[in-house]
């Protein structure tokens, strides 16, 4: 992953984008594992924060 970031981007930008990256696929694993329950709110209300944050959106949302 260095390797192709290092191509096209150069300092910081490079940093960024690998943790972005990180960051996106933790809360996608953490939204694939975690069942949501309908009675408990919080449960609810994180999944969604970490269903945007995944980009589970749309038609990427399991149903």
């Amino acid at each position: 992953m260095d390797f192709i970031l290092s191509g096209l981007f150069s300092g910081a930008f490079s940093e960024w984008i690998e943790a972005v990256l990180a960051l996106v696929g933790a809360a996608s694993a953490v939204a694939a594992a975690t069942p949501t329950r309908k009675d408990d709110d919080i449960v609810g209300a994180i999944s969604r924060v970490i269903d945007v944050v995944a980009l589970n959106v749309g038609h990427a949302k399991r149903r």
